[in-house]
């Protein structure tokens, strides 16, 4: 059974929040065109990320050794369990739907505490004398990344302007992933009825793409 990973990051419910609901969208159609799909959902705002404090590292994205964690206290050997399992759970994925707004230019900080919680040494990436390469390329996986904005992203300005979703691309290529989807709904921050218009858009966008993966 494959498994989808559907990531928010957004404290608005779903029926305030654009991303939101067009991730819900594309998740609908993929489902009803995937039958055998197991599928785990959470906003970022409401799972618990552990900072990533220097005791629980004996370098940067190499966790503690067996000697090291043993001397931990309780709360910190729960937190450097916490970081395995959602690094773990990253990497049993096969579907991975990302829906957020653009804040500055970027996506909200939870996204990036979250990858730079995930991204840990022999699970997610091996880190070699003379290079670290990415872990996900032992099976097929694809990234869906949906992204809504106040204002317009001209494409031949994206990669100046969408600096969130140049970073995902990116950061997913690698580390293995070789798919990558990207649907912006921008546009949506001025008038009602600019905002119907972009969200009707992304979600037929959405919806042809659950279909089509």
């Amino acid at each position: 059974m494959k498994k989808l990973l559907y990531i928010t990051c957004n404290t608005k419910p779903e029926i305030l929040s654009t991303s939101k609901s067009i991730g819900r969208e594309f998740v609908a159609s993929f489902l009803e065109n995937n039958k055998d799909v197991e599928v785990n959902e959470f906003d970022l705002n409401d799972i618990s990320l552990p900072k990533l404090h220097y005791k629980y590292f004996k370098e940067r994205n190499s966790l503690v050794d067996t000697e090291s964690y043993n001397a931990l206290s309780l709360e910190e050997r729960a937190n450097v369990d916490r970081i395995i399992e959602l690094s773990k759970e990253f990497k049993d994925a096969d579907i991975y739907v990302l829906a957020v707004p653009m804040w500055s230019l970027m996506f909200p900080a939870p996204l990036k505490e979250y990858l730079d919680c995930i991204i840990q040494k022999d699970i997610l990436i091996k880190i070699g004398p003379e290079k670290v390469e990415g872990l996900l390329d032992d099976k097929e996986r694809t990234m869906v990344y949906i992204q809504s904005s106040g204002g317009s992203i001209p494409w031949l300005l994206e990669r100046k302007i969408n600096h969130g979703g140049t970073y995902i691309k990116d950061i997913f290529k690698f580390l293995g992933i070789k798919h990558f989807n990207e649907i912006l709904v921008d546009n949506i921050g001025f008038t009602k009825e600019e905002h119907d218009k972009a969200v009707e858009k992304g979600k037929k966008e959405a919806k042809a793409l659950g279909i089509k993966l």
